[in-house]
Parts: C-alpha cells; structure tokens; sequence
C-alpha cells in the first residue's frame, strides 16, 4: 500500500511539471485555459481594489500580486479574495513567455465585457492583472496579451481576517479582507453584544457586507461561511468603542 501511495504521489508531481513547463495534458490535474493582460501601468499597483472595494490591496493584505476577472469567473463579486496559481502556456507562446512564468494572484477587481469580441466577454476566463504580477509570467509585448493556464489554489495570509466598519447609524457595512483558506465568502452573520443573536447580512457589492442593525456602541462578532463551505466565527473580534472607518484584526484564519 505503501509503495502504490508514494508511486501515486511520484506521477501526480511528473503531471504538474509536465504542464508547468510545457502546457500538456492541462485536463489531467485540474488546470484550465485562460488569456491574461495587465492595466494600471501608470497606476500605483496597491490601488487596484476595484470592485471589490478594498481600496487599498496593501492594507487588504493582499499585496500587489491582483487582478481583475472576466465576469465568468467574477461571480457577481463572489470571487472578491478568491487565488489562483496561473502559469503562462509557454507551449503556445514561446514568445512572450518567460521560462517557467507563473504567478499566484488575488481577485480584487472586475474586468467589465464590452460586448464586441473582448477578452473579457462571456464565456471567456481571462484575468487582467496588475502589472507587477503580469510580469511575473511574460515580456511586456505589443499587445500584452499572453495564453495561461490557471487553478484555484488555498490563499495564505498573514494575521487574522480583517473587518473594516463602514455606514452610518441605521445602514453598517463591514469591508471583509485577508482572508485565507478559499479566500471567497459565501456568507456572513454578525452578532452585536446586545443583539444575543446571529444576523445575516446580504452583499452589497464585492467585499463589502450589509446590514440594518444598529450596533453602534456594541462588542461585535462575526460568522463566515466561504464558497468551500468551511465557516469560521470570529468572537469579540470589534470593541464597543469603534467607530465607522475603522479596522479591526481577528486573531484566527481560515486555512
């Protein structure tokens, strides 16, 4: 048993060198095909929260590996902190790709279709990315555009999950980053210190989660269940005293 175990491992691994450095067989252990770009180059790379509104991918914990997505792979802004380990198809384009080219990215924006043949028209996956990522993978050519293979990968942060209050009085939206494990929320509750009961607050656009409790001057607590189903909570994560603006550090992750 053990032997047929560790031959397993032994092909599996001579499977992802295959396709890491010559885009063969990219069905065989989950990588699918893809088109990437850049934008932002005269943009400060950190800037490029989009819309998953997290303004600043620094502080998000993100760092200035991002992209946007084609809405294929967008989800309405479901994909908001999603990874993905992408490679450049070098089999296709030994041109621009650089010799062994691969990047993993975080989901922080949307590439909008234009509806006229664009590469990020439905049903196209493509990822526009930012340029120091985008350059991680290939020479910046003429077009700047380049073939890739991609696969979600488990994202790996630093610290806890991060909650950002924003609103006012009667309308509190929470700004959720660095979130690791899927990377991807699929739901959220929070639960103030005189509520006693989780509430579920609904997506108002990308990151960003609502709710029409007022729960000013309460210790808040969190729940959140990703798009893998794993859900953690996130107790006395925010102190009675916040106030809007400010942003709050949990001390576990999801992993």
């Amino acid at each position: 048993m053990e032997a047929a175990k560790y031959s397993l491992l032994f092909w599996q691994f001579l499977l992802f060198i295959v396709v890491l450095f010559e885009g063969i067989n990219v069905e065989a252990i989950g990588w699918l095909n893809a088109h990437a770009t850049f934008y932002g180059i005269n943009q400060d790379p950190s800037t490029l929260g989009g819309a998953c509104g997290y303004e600043n991918t620094y502080q998000a914990g993100f760092g200035v590996y991002t992209t946007a997505l084609s809405g294929a792979l967008f989800r309405g802004g479901e994909a908001c902190g999603a990874c993905y380990q992408v490679i450049c198809n070098s089999r296709l384009d030994r041109r621009w790709c650089l010799p062994r080219g691969s990047v993993t990215i975080t989901a922080t924006n949307f590439c909008p279709p234009n509806h006229n043949g664009g590469w990020c028209d439905p049903p196209r996956h493509h990822f526009d990315m930012s340029m120091p990522a985008f350059l991680r993978l290939a020479r910046q050519g003429n077009e700047g555009i380049v073939p890739v293979l991609y696969r979600r990968v488990s994202c790996t942060r630093r610290g806890g999950v991060r909650f950002t209050l924003k609103g006012q009085s009667n309308f509190n939206m929470v700004m959720i980053s660095n979130v690791g494990g899927g990377g991807d929320i699929k739901n959220v509750w929070i639960r103030g210190s005189r509520t006693r009961t989780w509430v579920a607050m609904h997506r108002n656009w990308g990151a960003n989660w609502q709710s029409s409790v007022d729960v000013r001057s309460q210790t808040l607590s969190f729940r959140l269940t990703l798009v893998n189903g794993k859900t953690l909570e996130f107790f006395n994560v925010v102190p009675s005293s916040w106030q809007f603006g400010q942003t709050f550090a949990a001390r576990n992750q999801f992993t």
